[in-house]
């Protein structure tokens, strides 16, 4: 090992990813590094793009490169030797499921903002409105054009402000006609969704599922590989006791919790310019103190929320109040997701899944480089 790869080494190795707690080189998030004519080309385990602490360490990886004299040529490169799927839906990097214990928390709104948020990040993102029952996400995401179809016969989603966008309400033949399916029909559209929609190559799949613990959540984790769960409440006790219920059914399949989104938290008067919380408080902290969950957001009630008259999602809307918390969600959302996914690297590592313990700078490139980072 020359001078320069075993400064470049302990500097990597004074690198901690700040959600895990442990260095990058004892993670195994460095797969190899090669040096030639002063830059070190690097390829991590990296595998949710634009996550603030993804960011974050890649910033701090090209830093320690500097120091040593070298200039950095990061680029990402996870797939099956990581521990992640690539047989189901193999263009897919992150399935990131919204659910909620009952209908009427804001569900679909959190999962249109979170897609849309995503894309704004300058992801690659669609949104599959699952809710086969109340296909709602059109409205928070309005499409101009009707869904295509491929020589193969695969439906190709219309997109909505960069966001690919497939929902039931697309199948039906008026906007007011009821969605009667039961168990195996809805299993059938869910397996429709999944196989035959023409995604293309997608950094986050968001997928709005219907209200409570049917048989559509249960074929969502049965089927794909999730790499989380997003679970929506509002403060209202009744809303809580169902949201926990939903909690139950993911981590029973060992379908990683991301953490709760508490909508409808509070009410902000423009009046008397006080803040009220006309449907109780604490409910969502009592969820994430019991479970071991990160409470990932509180959402307050506004009109730019949940409500129809805009031409954009709130996560969009500059100038809005509710802007800002939506923002910290979707970053919050998409830093829990890079943290499953690197612990999910590091625990192959514990498996014995993958390669014998050795200096990463001492490793040649395997295949041809991932995306730039």
């Amino acid at each position: 090992m020359t001078e320069h790869e075993a400064e470049l080494e302990t500097r990597l190795r004074e690198i901690e990813d700040p959600l895990v707690g442990e260095d990058v080189v004892t993670m195994e998030l460095i797969n190899d590094v090669e040096i030639e004519d002063g830059t070190a080309s690097i390829s991590l385990a990296f595998n949710t793009p634009f996550a603030p602490a993804e960011l974050e360490l890649g910033n701090a990886i090209r830093e320690a490169v500097r120091d040593v004299g070298l200039e950095p040529d990061l680029y990402a490169e996870a797939g099956a030797e990581h521990g992640f799927d690539e047989e189901v839906m193999p263009n897919v990097r992150n399935v990131v499921a919204v659910a909620s214990g009952k209908g009427g928390v804001g569900k679909t709104t959190v999962a249109a903002n979170l897609a849309a948020g995503l894309e704004q990040m300058g992801a690659r993102v669609g949104l599959l409105d699952a809710d086969i029952h109340g296909p709602n996400a059109p409205r928070v995401l309005p499409v101009e054009e009707e869904p295509g179809v491929t020589p193969q016969e695969k439906i190709v989603p219309p997109t909505a402000d960069g966001v690919k966008v497939m929902s039931m309400s697309f199948l039906m033949g008026e906007k007011d006609d009821p969605a009667i399916l039961r168990g195996p029909m809805v299993n059938n559209v869910m397996t429709h969704f999944f196989e035959n929609v023409e995604w293309g190559a997608l950094d986050y799949l968001v997928v709005d599922l219907p209200p409570g613990t049917g048989d559509a959540s249960l074929d969502l984790v049965q089927t794909l590989p999730v790499a989380g769960v997003v679970i929506v409440t509002t403060p209202q006790q009744m809303a809580v006791d169902d949201a926990r219920k939903g909690l139950r059914l993911f981590e029973k399949h060992d379908t990683p919790v991301l953490g709760i989104v508490e909508n409808m938290s509070l009410y902000h008067c423009p009046s008397c310019e006080e803040t009220h919380d006309p449907f109780g408080r604490g409910g969502a902290e009592e969820i994430a103190d019991s479970y071991d969950v990160d409470l990932l957001g509180q959402i307050p009630i506004h009109e730019d929320f949940g409500a129809d008259g805009t031409d954009d999602p709130a996560v969009k809307l500059e100038g809005s109040p509710v802007r800002e918390p939506i923002v910290e969600l979707v970053d919050s959302i998409a830093d829990r997701v890079g943290e499953v996914n690197r612990r999910k690297v590091a625990d192959m590592l514990e498996l014995g899944g993958r390669k014998e313990d050795k200096s990463p700078v001492e490793e040649s490139p395997q295949g041809g480089p991932g995306p730039k980072l």
